[in-house]
């Protein structure tokens, strides 16, 4: 084997090099469970038997969706379920006795990639999304791009946390993904 073999064995599998590879702190950092909203997505509201009302709302850059007779509604870092009670509530405030919300994402908002890839930018996010999928989607890796791991930022609470991953790892809306440079 010789010395450019047995370097990228190591950076391939770190387990092989007597070291075990540290967990991603974007695992931790991104709390698993429903889907919190943020500026860019785009919600389908439905509200039963008030077709004037059901319509496609996009979150704007202060969170908040604006609907017809209510106004403006906050939905920043909200579930769909959590839009849901809030649209009802601000519609039984005078404005209909019961009335039946759903609310579900139309389309989320775009992840960004950077770096050695064919055509960097915004392109819009598709469930099951990983690294390697974004980079295919953003025209392939260059000829310098480094093919092992990429790095990501994404918001966690009120900060952003950026940390190198592996192709295999799961992209989120809002991501910004930068694939660097190889070094050999």
């Amino acid at each position: 084997m010789n010395r450019r073999s047995a370097l990228a064995l190591l950076l391939v599998s770190p387990v092989l090099a007597g070291c075990v590879a540290p967990r991603p702190r974007l695992l931790e950092a991104t709390v698993p469970g429903e889907y919190r909203l943020a500026s860019g997505d785009r919600l389908r509201v439905i509200v039963f038997g008030q077709d004037d009302l059901s319509n496609l709302y996009t979150v704007d850059a202060g969170g908040a969706i604006a609907m017809p007779l209510i106004g403006a509604v906050s939905v920043e870092g909200a579930t769909t379920r959590a839009v849901e009670a809030r649209v009802a509530e601000r519609l039984r405030a005078g404005f209909l006795r019961d009335p039946q919300v759903t609310v579900e994402v139309d389309a989320y908002r775009p992840f960004f990639i950077l770096g050695e890839v064919g055509s960097p930018g915004q392109f819009p996010y598709v469930d099951g999304l990983t690294v390697q999928t974004a980079v295919a989607i953003a025209g392939g890796f260059t000829p310098r791009a480094n093919r092992v791991s990429a790095e990501i930022s994404r918001e966690a609470g009120d900060s952003i946390v950026t940390e190198a991953v592996p192709m295999s790892f799961p992209v989120r809306p809002g991501d910004t993904i930068v694939v660097g440079e190889r070094w050999l």
